[in-house]
């Protein structure tokens, strides 16, 4: 049977390899965006072109238009309902040709894997600047096992309907010393999220990457330490589950069941 790997390339990105199948999540593979700076981590090194990108929201730090263009190759875009126009507007024709677009509860194939879009409670527009909008969304790839990448997401009514997982990609933190709780987890809801969707594993993610430039000494406790703080709130809240905190450019590999 197939093994599953995931590599975290910081914040919320993270290669994703199941079936037969390479996967890349919200990438972000420059040392800077905008007025945030890579704080830590080496710059992200990716094995080869994955077959598809999954895209959760339009927001700068997760639809990051110049990493996307530093892909290899030509995988498929798999966005959010709404995005194809934003994509072709901003990366051309061919990528807007390239574009799935998904709503919560619709699914494609890649490879030997189905991707099912999930619900996100977090707002989908390009930002306050801007008239770009569409849904965010989560996603749930199946293959040899059941992956949840939640994109950004807060707590919402019916994230119990998503599991049984095994393996959760969760949120727990954010780019600034301040992370409002409309939209996002910190580590305390990102264990109530674990605990809800009953994957067998987690791994925190969004967290201890970007950070705003000349505020590096600013609380770096919520830089540095999400994801130790959500492993140990999910060993009280969600005892069944296991977490595994990686190190930026570290893997994770989940055998299949017995």
């Amino acid at each position: 049977m197939s093994t599953t790997e995931v590599t975290w390339w910081g914040h919320s990105t993270v290669w994703l390899a199941d079936s037969g199948t390479t996967l890349l999540t919200d990438p972000v593979l420059t040392g800077r965006l905008a007025h945030l700076r890579r704080m830590a981590g080496p710059s992200p090194r990716l094995p080869g072109t994955p077959d598809a990108v999954l895209l959760s929201h339009l927001h700068a730090d997760h639809f990051h238009v110049g990493s996307l263009r530093a892909v290899p190759g030509k995988p498929l875009l798999i966005v959010p309902r709404g995005a194809a126009a934003f994509t072709a507007r901003v990366m051309g024709t061919e990528a807007g040709d390239r574009c799935v677009e998904l709503a919560p509860g619709e699914a494609t194939v890649v490879g030997g894997v189905r991707i099912r879009a999930v619900p996100a409670r977090h707002d989908g527009g390009r930002g306050p600047w801007s008239r770009d909008r569409a849904i965010a969304i989560g996603f749930v790839v199946e293959g040899a096992a059941r992956t949840w990448f939640a994109g950004d997401t807060g707590l919402f009514d019916g994230m119990h309907e998503l599991g049984p997982l095994d393996l959760a990609l969760i949120p727990v933190g954010g780019w600034g010393p301040t992370l409002g709780s409309h939209g996002h987890l910190d580590a305390s809801d990102g264990a109530e999220a674990l605990r809800r969707v009953k994957a067998s594993w987690a791994v925190p993610v969004h967290y201890g990457t970007l950070w705003p430039i000349g505020m590096g000494r600013v609380r770096r406790h919520m830089f540095d330490r999400p994801g130790e703080r959500f492993a140990e709130h999910a060993a009280r809240v969600a005892p069944e589950s296991r977490v595994r905190v990686l190190a930026h450019g570290e893997r994770f590999s989940l055998e299949p069941a017995a």
